[in-house]
């Protein structure tokens, strides 16, 4: 008799609680900033050919897929990758936002063929329509932790790039990484 009455109370209360809630004036949701409506030029659904940039006297290895990005509530873009390399089918998740607190760009990056989660934080050109973002993650030389600056590039409608730096601590870029896209009509 307790546990219904228990009950009872705990459905007496939660109503009441809702019809409260139902009355207080809520606080107007955010709204996408000019910056978050600037990550929707890279949504869409793409074709995609990465390629490393070689020692000399070493082939590229080279990687194709695609990328299905979308806008997520109008603040994140979220792309998700499929593609084989080196005869392996990959996975990978993107996702961008800006931080209207910092007034950075900030995001993350994983894919099936580690473990680790890229943290992004960076900043959008003059233009408007490329995306500079740093990191830190494993160096694919000695899997020491590197820094590593990325430029996403809207190069038109239909084209745009994605090219990997890694950084020494001399900060001497060496570029690593170019994919690039194709918009799938």
């Amino acid at each position: 008799m307790a546990r219904i009455m228990g009950l009872g109370m705990c459905a007496t209360i939660g109503a009441a609680l809702l019809s409260a809630v139902g009355r207080a004036q809520l606080p107007e949701m955010p709204k996408p900033a000019k910056e978050h409506e600037l990550l929707a030029q890279f949504a869409g659904e793409w074709e995609s050919t990465a390629k490393t940039v070689p020692a000399p006297g070493q082939e590229p290895m080279v990687c194709t897929g695609m990328e299905n990005a979308k806008m997520v509530g109008g603040f994140w873009l979220v792309g998700q990758g499929e593609g084989e390399m080196m005869g392996q089918k990959m996975a990978s998740l993107l996702t961008i936002g800006f931080d209207p607190k910092t007034k950075k760009y900030v995001g993350t990056f994983v894919c099936s063929m580690d473990s680790t989660m890229w943290k992004y934080e960076g900043a959008m050109d003059a233009t408007g329509k490329k995306l500079t973002l740093e990191t830190e993650g494993p160096s694919p030389v000695d899997g020491k932790l590197t820094k590593f600056r990325e430029v996403l590039e809207l190069v038109d409608q239909d084209h745009k790039t994605f090219t990997s730096y890694m950084v020494d601590d001399q900060g001497k870029e060496t570029k690593f990484v170019v994919m690039e896209y194709r918009r799938k009509k």
